[in-house]
C-alpha cells in the first residue's frame, strides 16, 4: 500500500442515496408528528468556566446523531441535566432552546411550555431532568452499568447488583416518563411520537403507556446488543425489564439476531404474552408490539465533507509532527471508549505479536489508539484504563527507538473534524470489540474515505459485522495469532482488492445511513408518513 497517494480527493457523490430509492427525505420521515425524544444523556450541556457559561455540544455516539434530526424534525429532547451550569440557563421546568447561541447564558426558553410560536427553524427545546448523587450512583453507575451494560454484552462476570440499584433505576424511569408525558399535549397525543433510547430507561414505556393510554405512539430503541436467553436469565428483574419494553408500540434493534433474541426471552420469561415469530410481534395486554432490526447508520455526506475541511486535513499532520511519525510511515487507527468490551488490550497484543514475528515492520507502522476515559468509579472501568496503559507502555519500551514508537496512545478530546480527518489519513482502521451492538467508529471510517482508500479491519462481534463484515477484513478479538495475521493481510493487500472491498462498504453504508435508520425508526405500521416540509 502506498501511503502517499491515498488521499487525493474526498468520497465522491455515487454514495449519495437515489431519490427513488423509497427512503424518506428528512421533511417526510416524521409524517409531520410532534416528537419527543428521551435519553439519558443530553445533546448539550452547561458548564461553569469560572463565571462564564460554556457550552459542550455533541461529538459522537448516539446523541451526535440526533441532533441533526432534532433540529431539522424540531420538538423536544429529554435527558439527565448533568452539566453543573445546566440549572441556571433554563426555565422553571428545566426546559432550554438548542442549539445554543453565543450568549448561552440567555439560552431559557419562556414559560410557555410548547414554544412552538417562538422557536426557529432548526432549534428545538431540551428538557432537563434532575438526579440526586445517590441517583447517578445507583441508577446510571448501578443497574445500568453494572447490571444492564455487562450482561448485554455477555460479560457476566462483570454483573454487580446491590438492591439500591433497581429502586433508583425505578425511580429515574418513572421520572423520566412523567416528563415525557407533561411534554406532550392532551389534544394532540394522537399525532405524537414519544422516541425512548437505550437500556438506561428499559420501563419508561410501560410507566408512559400508564399516564397518557394508547392514543399515544412509543417507540423504543436498543443501542447495545440483546442476549440470548441463556445469558439474559442471569439479570435481576428480567420480567420487569421485558414487561416495561412491552409498554412501547415497537422496539428496535441493530441487528436480526438481537431481534430474535428478544422475542426468545419474550416467550420465555412473560407467560401472558404472544410472540408471532414470522411477522416479529408480540400480542401483550390487548396491544401488539412490533419488533424490528433497524442497523443505525451515520450521516455519511457530511463525514465525507467533514474529512475534507482545512481542520481535518492539518490535523494528521499535526499529529505527526508532534509525535515524530515519519511521511512514509504506515498509520492504524482505533478509536474507542476505555470500556472492557471494546478489545483494546486484545488489540494492543495482536500488535505486539506481529512485531514480534514481523521485525521488518519495526519503524515502519504506527498505530494510533485514541480513548475515552468513561464511568471511573467502576472499578472494572479502572482496571481496563490501567491495563491499556501497561499495554502501551510495554510495547513501546520493547520495541521502540530514539526515533519511533509503535504505538501512540492519547485520552485527549478531539473534534469530529480531528476524528474524520485521522479517519481519512489512516491506512488500517481496526474495529475489534469483543461485543459491540453496532459501532458507529466503523461506519465513520467507511465513510471519511477518499479516492485512494484505507482497509477496515472488523471484528466479527460487532452488529456491524452482520451489516456489512463480507466487504471487511474480518477477525476474532480474542485470537491473537489470527489478529496479529489479518493485520499483516491487511498490510499486504492488493490495491485492486483494497478498493473493491472499501467500493462494497461505502455502497452498505450508503445505503443504511442515518437518514434511512430515522426514516424507519419512526414509521408507524400501516401509515405512510406524510411531507411536513422539505429539507433545509
Amino acid at each position: 500500500m502506498d501511503p502517499g497517494n491515498r488521499h487525493a480527493k474526498a468520497l465522491g457523490t455515487d454514495a449519495d442515496l437515489d431519490p427513488d430509492s423509497g427512503v424518506d427525505t428528512p421533511g417526510e420521515r416524521n409524517g409531520g408528528r410532534n416528537l419527543i425524544v428521551v435519553s439519558n444523556r443530553q445533546p448539550y450541556s452547561h458548564e461553569y468556566d469560572g463565571e462564564t457559561v460554556t457550552v459542550d455540544r455533541p461529538t459522537g455516539g448516539v446523541t451526535a446523531g440526533l441532533d441533526p434530526v432534532m433540529r431539522e424534525l424540531g420538538g423536544t429532547w429529554i435527558a439527565w441535566g448533568d452539566g453543573d451550569a445546566d440549572r441556571a440557563v433554563v426555565d422553571d421546568v428545566g426546559r432550554v432552546t438548542v442549539p445554543p447561541s453565543e450568549d448561552s447564558s440567555s439560552n431559557a426558553v419562556s414559560s410557555d411550555r410548547s414554544r412552538t410560536d417562538d422557536r426557529e427553524q432548526g432549534e428545538y427545546t431540551l428538557r432537563r431532568v434532575w438526579l440526586s448523587d445517590a441517583e447517578v450512583q445507583n441508577y446510571y453507575y448501578g443497574f445500568s452499568n453494572q447490571v444492564l451494560w455487562p450482561l448485554c454484552h455477555s460479560f457476566l462476570g462483570h454483573v454487580h447488583c446491590d438492591g439500591a440499584f433497581w429502586d433508583a433505576y425505578r425511580t429515574v424511569n418513572q421520572r423520566f416518563a412523567a416528563n415525557a408525558a407533561t411534554s406532550a399535549s392532551d389534544d394532540v397525543l394522537a399525532d405524537t411520537t414519544i422516541w425512548i433510547h437505550d437500556y438506561h430507561l428499559a420501563l419508561a414505556p410501560r410507566a408512559i403507556r400508564r399516564q397518557l393510554g394508547s392514543a399515544v405512539d412509543v417507540a423504543q430503541f436498543w443501542h447495545i446488543p440483546w442476549p440470548d436467553w441463556n445469558t439474559f436469565r442471569a439479570c435481576p428483574r428480567r420480567q420487569d425489564l421485558v414487561r416495561g419494553l412491552l409498554g412501547a408500540d415497537r422496539i428496535g434493534f441493530h441487528t436480526n439476531r438481537y431481534a430474535e433474541n428478544f422475542l426468545e426471552c419474550v416467550s420465555t420469561a412473560v407467560d401472558d404474552a404472544a410472540v408471532d415469530w414470522s411477522d416479529r410481534r408480540v400480542r401483550y395486554r390487548d396491544r401488539e408490539i412490533s419488533i424490528r432490526a433497524i442497523p443505525m447508520g451515520v450521516p455519511v455526506d457530511d463525514v465525507a465533507e467533514t474529512a475534507t475541511t482545512a481542520e481535518a486535513t492539518a490535523f494528521p499532520a499535526r499529529l505527526r509532527a508532534q509525535h515524530g511519525i515519519e511521511a512514509g510511515t504506515t498509520l492504524a487507527v482505533g478509536v474507542d471508549r476505555l470500556d472492557y468490551s471494546k478489545g483494546i488490550p486484545e488489540r494492543l497484543r495482536a500488535l505486539e505479536s506481529l512485531l514480534d514475528d514481523t521485525p521488518d515492520l519495526r519503524g515502519d507502522l504506527t498505530y494510533i489508539q485514541v480513548g475515552s476515559v468513561t464511568r471511573e468509579t467502576i472499578p472494572a472501568y479502572r482496571a481496563i484504563q490501567e491495563e491499556v496503559a501497561d499495554c502501551v507502555e510495554r510495547l513501546n519500551d520493547r520495541f521502540g527507538t530514539d526515533d519511533w514508537q509503535p504505538v501512540v496512545y492519547t485520552t485527549a478530546h478531539l473534534s469530529q473534524a480531528e476524528l474524520f480527518g485521522l479517519y481519512r489519513e489512516a491506512d488500517l482502521g481496526i474495529v475489534s470489540p469483543l461485543r459491540d451492538g453496532m459501532n458507529l467508529v466503523a461506519q465513520e471510517y467507511v465513510a471519511a474515505q477518499g479516492s485512494d482508500p484505507g482497509v477496515l479491519l472488523l471484528s466479527r462481534g460487532t452488529g456491524a459485522y452482520d451489516e456489512f463484515g463480507e466487504h471487511a477484513l474480518a477477525l476474532n478479538p480474542c485470537d491473537v495469532s489470527d489478529f496479529a495475521t489479518t493485520i499483516e493481510d491487511a498490510l499486504a493487500m492488493p490495491d485492486d482488492e483494497r478498493r473493491r472491498r472499501m467500493d462494497g462498504l461505502s455502497r452498505a453504508v450508503s445505503e443504511r445511513d442515518l437518514d434511512s435508520w430515522v426514516s424507519q425508526c419512526l414509521r408507524q405500521d400501516g401509515k405512510q408518513p406524510r411531507v411536513r416540509h422539505q429539507p433545509t
